[in-house]
């Protein structure tokens, strides 16, 4: 019979030219006789105390292993920053860029819609190619400092009974009349061919439903003689065709509307960081309420538990300066992010490519990313003999260390390498993405045939992204990496 050993391993190991090296790692274990003969490191050592007796212990058939959290700020897929994806230099390692689409520049002619421009200019080809996600918003009325139109002009002539409009210098441009049959119709013809273009995969995975008013925020400067929102069952038409267009994507409202509770929808913010504009949209949120654009009673649902199921998203707030918000402000930045469960911001975002976006607040940068979304780990991982079927039976202990969950069920695997680590298989890990909430402990167990785990030097877990078919969540946990998958145990060649 084996004796029983209750053994702390210290591992140092070497960087690899395929991941991180490993950071402390503490392995904690009881000898499997088939499996784990010994755990080796690369150049480690070895500590192994005298035996103990404790009571409850595991059996000598069981392996268990304990893994440090991780402080670093990665770079996870579907949450962080999006900048705006016709800025390469600022979306660098970000795997969100954000797509602003103007009506006008899409369909020139009526029912004649052209994307290459859209494509070309916003480097497209080139962020699928590397894995990265889009937040779309499509926009009917975008103010700048000069006077023009964001729809087409054949639309223009066809309705033309909205207003054109400068109440400050910088914000001019034409407001429609959302309230036009005519315009309504076009506009679902619009998100139609919108859908069929960009909405047949994940590559579009946010979007935000715009549309309506100034940027696609549901609102108007109607103080400036602009016509109010119209009432909720006119809106209701310019949901409508959001949600056959898309439904590979998360659809998100500017405000929780009761078309937002009705859909489960997630929620934007355009004022993150603003801790006065902020606290009105969360009680929006906490509460619901009155839409004063359309002097609509009710027209707001109380949404608090939204963030668990749905997304919430937005962007910077412009009134406050980002170094502002990144170094005297930041614990209030943190604060309010973490009251939203934000899982992303742009376009406007921190870059720390000029003054105005951040230069010089990297530890504020890296803070906020950090903050932002899930962040998983695995806690601890117990490796349990079957010998009755074969197999093994592997129980990882997950937690999310984040402020959000996923809002995809992604593939999760164990990965097997040899010794060159070389990928042998791989095997799925019954854990559902979805639910691994912030604060909640998941217990996910898999059976493993016994010849896979027992060919594998390497046994490694990662997460993968369907649109690439590859590993690409980073888990907040202290491994060994190889590639985007993590090490939970090695095993003696010898």
């Amino acid at each position: 019979m084996l004796r029983q050993y209750s053994m702390t391993v210290n591992i140092m190991h070497k960087q690899r030219h395929c991941g991180r090296g490993l950071k402390g790692r503490r392995v904690f274990c009881l000898l499997l006789p088939a499996l784990l003969l010994f755990l080796a490191g690369c150049n480690g050592t070895q500590q192994r105390p005298e035996e103990t007796e404790e009571e409850g212990a595991a059996s000598a058939e069981t392996a268990v292993y304990t893994y440090e959290a991780s402080r670093e700020a990665f770079y996870n897929p579907l949450i962080g920053f999006a900048p705006e994806a016709d800025y390469e230099e600022a979306v660098g390692e970000n795997t969100l860029v954000y797509l602003g689409i103007l009506w006008k520049d899409i369909e020139p002619e009526e029912g004649v819609y052209d994307f290459s421009v859209v494509e070309e200019n916003n480097h497209l080809k080139q962020w699928r190619e590397e894995g990265k996600h889009v937040v779309l918003r499509f926009q009917c009325d975008k103010p700048s400092g000069e006077e023009h139109m964001d729809i087409p002009q054949w639309l223009y002539e066809k309705t033309g009974d909205g207003t054109f409009y400068a109440y400050y210098s910088s914000h001019k441009g034409y407001s429609p009349d959302y309230s036009n049959p005519a315009f309504i119709e076009a506009h679902a013809r619009a998100i139609e061919a919108l859908g069929a273009y960009f909405g047949q995969d994940s590559f579009v995975s946010y979007v935000e439903l715009g549309s309506l008013g100034h940027w696609g925020e549901w609102h108007v400067n109607y103080e400036s003689g602009i016509v109010r929102m119209p009432k909720e069952e006119v809106r209701e038409q310019y949901v409508q065709p959001y949600l056959s267009a898309f439904p590979n994507a998360k659809i998100l409202m500017r405000r929780p509307f009761n078309t937002a509770a009705k859909y489960g929808f997630g929620l934007y913010d355009d004022t993150a960081g603003n801790p006065e504009a902020t606290a009105d949209w969360l009680d929006w949120i906490q509460n619901g309420g009155d839409y004063s654009q359309a002097e609509e009673e009710n027209a707001l649902s109380p949404m608090p538990d939204a963030w668990k199921t749905a997304p919430i998203g937005g962007e910077f707030n412009s009134d406050i300066p980002m170094p502002d918000m990144l170094t005297s402000g930041l614990d209030t930045t943190l604060s309010l992010l973490e009251q939203s469960h934000t899982s992303f911001l742009g376009p406007y975002c921190p870059t720390g490519l000029t003054e105005e976006n951040g230069l010089g607040c990297e530890e504020g940068i890296d803070a906020a990313r950090k903050k932002l979304g899930y962040r998983f780990r695995v806690e601890s991982a117990s490796v349990e003999e079957l010998p009755e079927t074969s197999s093994y039976q592997v129980s990882l202990t997950w937690q999310n260390d984040g402020i959000a969950p996923m809002y995809w069920d992604w593939e999760v695997y164990l990965y097997f390498y040899d010794e060159e680590q070389t990928l042998l298989g791989r095997w799925p890990v019954e854990v559902n993405t979805t639910k691994l909430l912030p604060g909640e402990t998941v217990i996910s167990e898999t059976e493993v045939p016994a010849d896979l785990m027992e060919r594998g030097i390497y046994v490694a877990l990662g997460i993968e992204d369907p649109m690439t078919g590859q590993p690409s969540v980073h888990l907040a946990m202290e491994t060994e990496t190889i590639g985007l998958t993590h090490v939970l145990w090695e095993r003696s060649s010898r």
